[in-house]
């Protein structure tokens, strides 16, 4: 910043030419003449909404698909982000790079709505918890329902 302010001064009040600061900082006149167009640095600008995937966009709705699937499916069958890739290579011709199919997988997952059931008791209202548990009666070992 104090450099952006004095190349401003010596130019616009010194009156120096721009190429003579080029010469003394080694900058490009690309980059003085930014300096001269904005009072202050203008910092980095984050375009809005996703940036474009060339190789990948055409292939989001089988990833899309293949994690619809993984979520009927046993846990020890569901895909790794690693096999989701050699799938999309193999099967779809696919010609980009792995991490790029890790990086919309983890986005995917990551983004999944965390299914929860708020808690709301009245007051003078009990909660009670449910669950199973073994129990032997009359030297037989049976499953009971526990309610606390």
């Amino acid at each position: 910043m104090q450099v952006w302010t004095e190349i401003r001064r010596k130019v616009l009040v010194e009156k120096v030419s721009v190429r003579q600061i080029c010469r003394d900082y080694g900058l490009s006149h690309h980059t003085v003449k930014k300096m001269l167009d904005n009072v202050e640095p203008p910092g980095y600008q984050q375009h809005e909404g996703e940036r474009p995937r060339p190789k990948l966009g055409s292939f989001l709705g089988t990833i899309d698909q293949i994690l619809e699937d993984d979520k009927t499916a046993p846990p020890k069958q569901r895909h790794t982000a690693k096999r989701i890739f050699e799938r999309l290579r193999d099967e779809h011709g696919y010609g980009g790079s792995e991490s790029q199919v890790r990086a919309v997988v983890a986005t995917r997952r990551s983004t999944s709505a965390d299914a929860y059931v708020p808690l709301r008791q009245p007051p003078g209202e009990a909660q009670f918890d449910f669950g199973e548990a073994t129990v032997e009666i009359a030297g037989v070992r049976r499953k009971a329902a526990l309610r606390t």
